[in-house]
């Protein structure tokens, strides 16, 4: 009988193994409201899930909340997604938690946050990518709906601030599904435009109301833009995406438009103040200049002009002196060369130049007649040629050839009737 009863750890097991091989629970998504949340010094939270009528277990590890993007809090409610399992302590089913969101505006948090990261990473809202506004517009583009309370204060604040400004609206839906792909639209149109400007937002509102310049279609048009923009979407404290893209941010459509054009009454002061200094600055030359003048009127030399020529005259002389000193010099130097030159023993006795260089003459004509073939004929010795070439050996020369014998004074022609071979003695 007692193998009948089973032990609690046996029936808890059994029921983790159902729980755990159920297919339909290893992938739950549920929504509720956390209630008693702990952040345990693990890195892992505990809490539990519940609605109006009934309470789950939770678990989170902390290598899957590490990727959430908001602190879960006492009383959040939350989309969450995971698997069903028994936790044998205890014998208490429990969700284990994969992934969790904030429910309702949370998503959007996340979602605007998600692609502000991303589009940071992409260079989209670094300073070197901003344009500069220009100081004194001529035409300024406003995109925004056509009626409310955003585009009266843009108009009458550019009107009041500088009546002298063309303004262009391109009206357009800001809330609600189609109202990012229009501000897109009326962004690409503006910049077929001459506009030195464009500002572009709407009033106050709720986070959906303003979701449309958080769209990325419209940040990328924004950055995209020919023309420099100027963000301006809700009240101070409320911030979009386009207001980081654009060129500029204004907090307010109202701060917008004057951060768009200057201040005419600015400019008129900053002018009469401009001409102020200028008449100060030609009075002050017109004065320095008179003064010097006067300074140049009365100075020594113009009144004693003379002086200066006296003071050149001088120069020059000395110059002359210097010139006539350095000419007298050359001159005496010259001289004693040339009287060196003329006492010159060489020119005084040139035969002793020449004596020498006879002797060497001489000699060298004698020991050009010791080479001369000719002297050697003139001592009895011929040279014999065969057409032209003199014969060196009597191997050269074969019986009946003809040979040509030079003496000193004449050749002779002969013919070889014989020959006789000498042994060397």
């Amino acid at each position: 009988m007692k193998n009948k009863y089973l032990t609690v750890e046996a029936l808890t097991k059994y029921l983790k193994f159902k729980f755990d091989s159920d297919v339909n629970l290893k992938t739950v998504y549920l929504k509720g409201e956390i209630s008693n949340f702990k952040a345990h010094t693990t890195g892992h939270f505990y809490f539990s899930l519940k609605d109006e009528y009934s309470k789950i277990n939770a678990i989170m590890f902390s290598s899957n909340n590490k990727k959430l993007l908001f602190t879960p809090t006492e009383g959040m409610k939350v989309l969450v997604r995971g698997r069903i399992s028994i936790y044998e302590a205890t014998g208490n089913y429990q969700i284990y938690i994969d992934e969790m969101l904030e429910d309702g505006l949370g998503n959007l948090h996340i979602a605007f946050e998600q692609l502000k990261e991303k589009l940071s990473k992409e260079g989209l809202f670094e300073q070197v990518h901003k344009k500069p506004i220009p100081k004194i517009p001529n035409r300024v583009g406003v995109v925004t709906a056509a009626t409310g309370a955003a585009v009266k204060d843009i108009i009458s604040t550019i009107k009041r601030r500088f009546p002298i400004c063309e303004i262009l609206l391109f009206p357009s839906l800001v809330q609600g599904d189609n109202a990012a792909p229009d501000i897109v639209k009326k962004i690409e149109q503006a910049n077929d435009h001459d506009l030195d400007v464009l500002i572009v937002g709407r009033g106050g509102g709720s986070i959906e109301d303003l979701w449309p310049f958080n769209e990325e279609i419209v940040a990328r048009a924004i950055f995209n833009s020919r023309i420099p923009i100027i963000s301006a979407v809700g009240h101070e404290i409320d911030y979009t995406i386009s207001d980081f893209v654009s060129d500029l941010r204004a907090p307010t459509p109202t701060a917008a438009a004057e951060l768009a054009v200057p201040n005419i009454v600015d400019l008129t002061h900053n002018l009469n103040q401009i001409a102020i200094r200028l008449n100060e600055s030609i009075y002050n030359q017109i004065n320095f200049k008179k003064l010097y003048l006067d300074s140049v009127k009365n100075s020594f030399v113009i009144k004693n002009p003379m002086i200066m020529y006296e003071n050149k005259q001088q120069k020059l002389d000395n110059i002359i002196e210097k010139i006539n000193q350095l000419l007298s010099y050359k001159l005496e130097r010259n001289k004693v060369l040339l009287n060196n030159f003329k006492n010159n023993n060489i020119l005084l006795n040139p035969i002793h130049l020449y004596k020498p260089k006879k002797l060497e003459l001489t000699n060298i004509i004698s020991k050009l007649e010791l080479l001369n073939p000719l002297s050697i004929l003139k001592r009895g010795y011929t040279l014999t040629y065969i057409d032209n070439k003199i014969v060196k050996s009597v191997d050269d020369i074969n019986i009946d050839t003809k040979l040509k014998i030079k003496f000193y004074d004449g050749i002779i022609t002969t013919k070889v009737e014989g020959k006789e071979v000498s042994n060397g003695n």
